[in-house]
């Protein structure tokens, strides 16, 4: 199948963000690796790799406006889903559920004019951590990760390739696991989560009033 972007395997990394970054030279790279040593989320989290993952990094430069690139974390999560099945849930901003449970996770982060959005998932996992989860029952082969993470870049772009204002936000509302949940955020907010809003920020009903949280002013967001 033709890409329109570069492809590299690697086996064990440091982070494929990083490994993304180093490699881009004008046009999108998608980076995978069978393991990553310091892989993180977001606010620097450190990831625990499961027993068969995926682990990528794709290297772009939208054409978007700068000041739409707050959305790229969502159609990210909406590209994962697509590759991923209908069982997978969005958690706002950056999470992939299972049920209640995390199966994945996406980090955007920018250096210049240049994204580098991430897509991290527990495809199998025999005894997985507390919260977390592997999304299918036995393990897929090593193959099957890079199939994932390439459809999942192949899905990005084709988004990104679109108006921002066309980002798919009536879709994203379907697939959102926030909506309707009483959720905390840091560093002292609650609320009640009750819409996506076209921009992309979360709509939360607070005792103060409604109020809009955007992924970049806030540290996190969990159930309540």
């Amino acid at each position: 199948m033709d890409t329109s972007y570069v492809l590299v395997p690697l086996g064990t990394v440091a982070s494929t963000q990083n490994e993304a970054r180093h490699r881009y030279s004008g046009s999108p790279v998608l980076v995978t690796a069978e393991r990553q040593e310091a892989g993180r989320g977001r606010t620097g989290r450190s990831w625990v790799h499961a027993d068969r993952a995926v682990a990528a990094s794709l290297a772009l430069r939208p054409s978007w406006p700068r000041s739409a690139w707050e959305r790229i974390p969502l159609v990210s999560g909406l590209a994962a889903a697509a590759a991923l099945g209908p069982e997978v849930r969005l958690k706002w901003p950056n999470d992939l559920l299972v049920g209640d449970d995390k199966v994945g996770g996406l980090l955007v982060e920018s250096d210049g004019d240049v994204v580098v959005a991430g897509f991290g998932v527990n495809l199998y996992w025999e005894e997985p951590v507390e919260g977390a989860t592997g999304l299918l029952p036995v393990d897929p082969g090593g193959a099957a990760a890079d199939l994932v993470a390439e459809h999942w870049a192949t899905e990005l772009l084709r988004r990104l390739g679109g108006s921002p204002g066309a980002w798919g936000r009536d879709e994203y509302r379907d697939r959102c696991a926030t909506i309707g949940r009483a959720i905390v955020w840091e560093p002292d907010g609650s609320g009640t989560a009750v819409d996506v809003a076209p921009d992309g920020a979360l709509v939360v009903d607070t005792p103060r009033g409604r109020t809009e949280l955007r992924s970049g002013e806030v540290r996190a967001v969990r159930r309540a």
